[in-house]
């Protein structure tokens, strides 16, 4: 799955100074799929709500934290 950003691309002139909020989800990976995925399952009214903002997802796994290719990432990796 290629992850993706909801942020505008910015195409000329500067940019407006606007609040942002980073919001670290520990614990809480991201799959479109259904199928055993308790959160997709699950009934979550106020992150849906975050999604409506402009979003990015981070990589936390394999080659991005210094993994090998395709390893999943954990807890001393994913918080550095």
């Amino acid at each position: 799955m290629a992850l993706s950003s909801t942020f505008p691309r910015q195409t000329s002139g500067t940019a407006t100074p606007r609040p942002v909020m980073l919001v670290i989800l520990d614990g809480w990976g991201w799959r479109e799929d259904a199928a055993d995925n308790a959160i997709r399952q699950s009934k979550t009214p106020s992150f849906d709500r975050l999604l409506q903002a402009p979003y990015a997802f981070l990589r936390t796994h394999g080659l991005d934290v210094g993994l090998p290719e395709g390893q999943m990432g954990n807890s001393e990796v994913g918080h550095t």
